[in-house]
């Protein structure tokens, strides 16, 4: 062996396939005089390389240290073998192995230098909707399997012409090996169309202005856009959709459109511009002349992102600078995502269609976050620029499916410490959502190269995803209960073990007990949990009815905290609630008629909105939490009684008190911003002296705050700070939703350690 020489056999795993990994190591190797290769292969980057020890040890160091901005390394063998004696470095080809550990890359937003090119018309891609590089571009919504090359991508029926085949062949150029590179001379085409299917000379950005609705075909699906400035144009866009509440998401042309209309500090910039690309939601300035109450009836926040595809930015121009952009789907039906479902689909919504031949094989809607006033990043939905990013977790011998639950559904699958959350699949009461989640299934189960040998599931009996797994007769399932599994995901994800407190606030979930609960401080691992406290129960009339209509809980809470007077107060308060429907709820209340008993705190959310007028019915879920956030006015610091009762090996957190004291505020002409903001503190206080209290009797600092309530910036920041002053240790979510988007993730992890 020649002296000074040493050799390196290397493996890299992670995302490490579609963000420009093999050239940045050959242009490395090159740098430090080195020769070997470097291969793509379903099991990972493998190299050989040799050269000087210096350099080769520097190059090691370089390699994981400082790799290519878009990849993400979980882990990176280095064994030192004989040298082969190598004469150069070399690229080769692609090595589908039988083990298959790489991670596929999510979909990432357009970089500067490709925005550069569809900018400037001097560029052979000038104007061109398909521009992408090592970068950027699409990964997720068209990979069918691994390795990442092209002929195992929708980009497979786009051979490349001379001049995109040289570029792609260059390991010095930033296109080389960029599976969906393409040019007008030889990758896809968008066309325009009206709603007969016929081709339109006109531009988009023109037929935008004029007031007009366009389906747009996107990265992962298909958009609804419009002129977020036109008044008329988003009317129009609510009548058709029949959406007649729920915040619209826009589209602006450039961060300076976005800070136009949305205060934004630093934090959301941040995310706003980085390769993930989510709507971000932030608080829209009142000057911006911005229609909020067509836009975002009821609150004072906006959700904005910037264009992400090059496509996106062409429907911009100089006059056009915010589009309402809006998932196209039908009611709660699955993503469109093929040309001719949307001209069927889409007729009686859209006027026109902006439409392309390259087909989305993975549909993935936009991610939607918010960034706390603590600084940190909150989920709403983690899907395109996320998912499939694996989120790592304690290493178990058995690979895990978790189903996740009945809305927000998203499932998770566990490979070789690592957990792999899906895209966002809705409601999946809705039969054609429920096929999607079955296919997308099976497709993670291909791209990750595991047949998982374990099942987990909600413990509600009823949902679509126990009925699945019951199904599902060759493997072990276990059952989870809900809160539990909130509990386990915000400890998964801020890698925690051993037992801590939970507070966890939502609306629904199936206890163990039969009732329904929705505010429980949980103790437990992943192992095992005990309830220590929850919300004092009541009657929930009409189960899920209650949850659409806010006045009824209003009405049942009144009733339980005063009696028969609770009925003239709700004659007056709660003009929703009509005779007939408050006659029938008197009636069985009165009887003691069996009801099913709820410990939600979005019910009681639901109740304060209702009797503050702020809003009788959600029109969406999660409506009146919203909008009472909304309304709250931050200079009030005063709060309302409650009662922390210790009923046997129990604590019952009970708010009967406080509303007394609020009607008579109601009485008294308190402002509603006022009372809305004491309301929340009074819930802060409540769940402070009850955490004081189970720590004095378990010994146990740690909290995890998980629940779809902890969207409230309101209440996570008050109770952290409180908390915190308390000297406890918090912990919330923020690789995954607090809701139940994220619930998949608990239920992984404690399938995992039950069965290890």
């Amino acid at each position: 062996m020649q002296a000074g020489i040493s050799s390196y056999q290397i493996r890299v795993q992670g995302i490490v396939q579609g963000v420009g990994f093999r050239p940045y190591v050959y242009r490395l190797a090159r740098e430090f005089s080195l020769n070997g290769w470097v291969l793509n292969s379903s099991a990972g980057v493998f190299i050989e390389v040799e050269g000087d020890d210096g350099q080769l040890k520097e190059f090691a160091r370089r390699l994981v240290d400082d790799p290519p901005p878009l990849a993400l390394i979980r882990n990176c063998e280095i064994k030192e073998i004989e040298p082969q004696g190598f004469k150069d470095f070399t690229i080769r080809e692609s090595d589908d192995q039988d083990e298959k550990t790489v991670m596929v890359s999510p979909d990432i937003a357009i970089c500067r230098e490709c925005q550069q090119e569809v900018a400037n018309p001097g560029d052979r891609r000038y104007g061109y909707p398909f521009i992408n590089c090592t970068n950027c571009g699409p990964r997720f919504t068209i990979i069918k399997d691994l390795p990442y090359d092209r002929a195992k991508t929708t980009m497979a029926d786009f051979p490349m012409c001379p001049v995109c085949q040289e570029e792609y062949d260059n390991p010095l150029y930033r296109r080389f090996h960029a599976q969906p590179n393409a040019c007008p001379v030889c990758g896809p085409h968008t066309q325009l169309l009206d709603k007969r299917g016929q081709a339109v000379q006109s531009t988009p950005a023109e037929l935008l202005r004029q007031g007009y609705i366009i389906a747009v075909k996107g990265l992962g699906a298909f958009h609804l856009a419009a002129d977020a400035t036109n008044i008329e144009a988003v009317r129009t866009l609510r009548q058709r959709k029949r959406r007649d509440a729920k915040p619209f998401a826009v589209m602006a042309r450039d961060l300076g459109v976005a800070d136009k209309y949305c205060v934004m500090n630093s934090t959301e910039r941040f995310w706003l511009t980085s390769p993930q690309a989510p709507i971000v939601v932030m608080e829209r300035k009142e000057a911006s002349q911005l229609s909020g109450e067509i836009i975002h009836p009821g609150i004072n926040t906006l959700g904005v992102m910037l264009p992400y595809t090059p496509l996106h930015y062409l429907l911009f121009d100089k006059e056009l600078e915010l589009l309402i952009m809006t998932s196209a789907n039908i009611s709660d039906e699955p993503l469109i995502t093929d040309n001719q479902e949307a001209v069927d689909k889409l007729q009686d919504v859209a006027d026109f269609f902006l439409v392309h031949n390259r087909e989305i094989y993975n549909s993935c809607d936009d991610s939607v976050m918010r960034v706390t006033p603590m600084l940190t990043p909150q989920l709403f939905r983690r899907a395109r620029g996320l998912v499939p990013m694996g989120i790592i977790v304690p290493p178990r011998s058995k690979s895990v499916l978790a189903l996740g639950g009945e809305m927000k559904n998203t499932f998770c699958i566990t490979r070789q410490g690592e957990a792999f959350l899906s895209q966002h699949w809705g409601d999946l009461n809705h039969y054609l959502n429920y096929c999607k989640f079955q296919q997308g299934i099976e497709r993670f189960k291909r791209m990750l190269a595991v047949e998982p040998q374990i099942i987990a599931h909600d413990l509600h009996p009823n949902y679509q995803t126990t009925r699945w797994a019951k199904e599902q007769k060759h493997i072990p399932r276990i059952e989870i209960q809900h809160h539990y599994a909130h509990m386990a995901s915000a400890m998964a994800e801020n890698g925690l073990e051993g037992e801590v407190l939970g507070l966890i606030c939502d609306g629904t979930g199936w206890g163990t007990d039969g009732a329904v609960w929705g505010c429980e401080i949980l103790r437990g691992d992943y192992r095992q949990f005990t309830r220590l406290a929850h919300l004092k129960y009541l009657p929930l009339p009409g189960g899920d009815l209650s949850a659409r209509k806010p006045y009824r809980m209003a009405f049942v809470y009144l009733l339980e905290t005063l009696g028969q007077e609770g009925v003239e107060i709700a004659n007056q308060l709660l003009p929703a609630l009509v005779s007939e429907e408050r006659d029938i709820i008197l009636h069985r209340w009165q009887n003691g008629l069996p009801e099913v008993r709820t410990s939600s705190c979005g019910r009681l959310f639901d109740a304060a909105a209702a009797l503050l007028g702020i809003c009788d019915v959600n029109r969406y879920e999660g409506q009146a939490a919203i909008e009472l956030e909304s309304r709250s006015d931050p200079r009030e610091k005063g709060s309302y009684s409650f009662r922390l009762e210790e009923n046997g090996p129990m604590w019952l957190m009970d708010v009967f008190p406080m509303w007394n004291e609020l009607l008579d505020d109601i009485k008294k002409g308190v402002p509603v911003g006022g009372m809305a903001q004491k309301f929340h503190l009074t819930l802060v206080n409540l769940f402070v002296m009850a955490l004081c209290r189970l720590r004095d009797e378990t010994g146990l600092n740690r909290v995890v705050l998980s629940g779809g309530v902890f969207h409230n910036q309101i209440i996570l920041l008050e109770l952290i700070h409180s908390l915190q002053s308390h000297d406890f240790m918090v912990y919330q979510h923020q690789q995954v939703p607090p809701g139940d988007g994220g619930i998949s993730l608990g239920q992984a992890i404690i399938a995992s350690e039950v069965n290890a």
